[in-house]
């Protein structure tokens, strides 16, 4: 009878032990709870969407030459005006300059269909709009969304911005003038989202971006789900492509996409300049994940800056980084006030060049007659489980306006042509089980 009791009550400390498992909350790096919007992600089916407005039964032709701006821009307007519905472009090509989407509407590019971008910047009007951290005005994006609340780009197709008419145009700036900044060239964007709430982009080929590729501004509950975002770094390079710029968001979930760019391939930022933190259109980026994805070629797989001023609970776990020059960048900025806290790298596989670069970005510096320099801190790093080839796996050299505490390296398992660490640049700096050709790292 004892011994049955004994069993017993082993087997119930065992399914208390689990059921108790189970409803431990997943928790962001500062310990706040990750919610359930993050955790499941259903894909939109087309039905759900509402009408479908075909832009060939409206007089869209399939022709890849022809710029068919008004007549797809028409379609869009015809469907906000009948209370929504999803904008369909059908297997072919169609060439178009900015479209901008009405609430209620949504993008459907069907597997075989090509939506691509004019290469003439006069199809892009210049409008109020936000680039590296300014709001100002400048060239629509091919795709753009403005307060349309629940937007989603979907289906197999190919939005392509066929830039390189435009990238052609920047290296021959370039070669004029060495220092000519990114917005010297008229180039568009690929896709623009603006202020717009529970957004989904899903399943869709974002290629040949004439400058950035997605912007997201000041947008809460972003899904970007198995995209496949890719750009060319030969022959001809493709200048500023980002992958995915994320600017003064909250709740950004990234999962399942392919990013190769010829540079950064996800973004944060936020804003730029002495006093970025006492501007109203600037923001912080909070409650980013990025999971399951497979990073190319790219400047950095994962950078906060150039132009940001506060990132926080920030999670990048189970990717894989091939051809990368660093997967982590801390950008800081020495005329920029920067806070980048609780960033977690978790699982992370590859090759790259660095693993960890934080230097300052000293590129286009101006403190606007400041007579001080903003302090900049990164705080609570952390990265775990890292398997990972590299040229110099902690890249770090900072300014005495850079200040960086509580970094935890665990479970590295790492080989690297430079194994040196400078344990004194971070205040509070844990390593557990770091190995770096085979060595243990204390």
């Amino acid at each position: 009878m004892r011994k049955i009791s004994f069993v017993l009550v082993c087997i119930l400390i065992a399914a208390i032990e689990t059921v108790a498992q189970k409803t431990t909350k997943a928790t962001f790096p500062d310990g706040s709870s990750i919610g359930s919007w993050f955790t499941v992600s259903p894909k939109i089916n087309l039905a759900q969407l509402g009408k479908t407005y075909v832009i060939t039964d409206f007089g869209a032709k399939q022709d890849s030459i022809l710029v068919q701006t008004n007549v797809i821009q028409k379609t869009i307007d015809l469907a906000a005006s009948k209370g929504g519905g999803v904008v369909v472009i059908p297997k072919g090509t169609f060439r178009s300059g900015a479209l901008f989407f009405k609430p209620k509407t949504h993008l459907y590019v069907a597997e075989g269909a090509v939506l691509k971008g004019s290469d003439t910047i006069a199809d892009y009007p210049k409008l109020p709009s936000r680039m590296e951290g300014q709001s100002l005005d400048y060239f629509a994006a091919l795709v753009n969304a403005y307060q349309v609340d629940g937007f989603t780009i979907s289906g197999k197709g190919t939005i392509d911005g066929n830039g390189l008419r435009f990238w052609e145009a920047f290296w021959a700036r370039r070669r004029e003038n060495p220092n000519c900044t990114n917005l010297e060239v008229s180039r568009p964007r690929l896709v623009f989202v603006w202020k717009c709430n529970n957004v989904q982009v899903q399943d869709v080929n974002l290629h040949n971006a004439g400058f950035w590729t997605s912007h997201y501004y000041q947008c809460h509950n972003v899904k970007v789900l198995d995209a496949h975002i890719y750009s060319p770094y030969k022959p001809v390079k493709a200048p500023s492509t980002d992958a995915i710029d994320i600017d003064a968001c909250t709740n950004v979930l990234i999962k399942g996409c392919y990013m190769s760019v010829n540079d950064d391939a996800i973004a944060l930022k936020g804003g730029k300049g002495p006093w970025a933190d006492r501007v109203p259109n600037n923001g912080a980026n909070s409650n980013i994940i990025i999971e399951n994805c497979e990073f190319g070629f790219c400047h950095s797989a994962l950078t906060c800056g150039s132009e940001a001023i506060h990132n926080r609970n920030i999670i990048m776990r189970n990717c894989h980084v091939s051809e990368a020059s660093r997967v982590l960048w801390l950008k800081m900025r020495p005329d920029t006030p920067q806070l980048y806290e609780y960033i977690s790298l978790e699982n992370i596989k590859g090759q790259a060049h660095s693993l960890l670069y934080v230097k300052p970005w000293t590129q286009f510096f101006d403190l606007q007659g400041r007579p001080d320099v903003p302090l900049s801190y990164s705080d609570h790093i952390s990265l775990k489980n890292i398997e990972l080839s590299c040229d110099t796996f902690f890249d770090v050299a900072i300014s005495e306006h850079d200040k960086l505490s509580n970094f935890t390296f665990e479970n590295f398992v790492v080989d690297s042509k430079n194994a040196a660490i400078d344990k004194k640049v971070v205040s509070g700096f844990i390593l557990k089980n770091v190995k770096i050709n085979r060595a243990l790292v204390e």
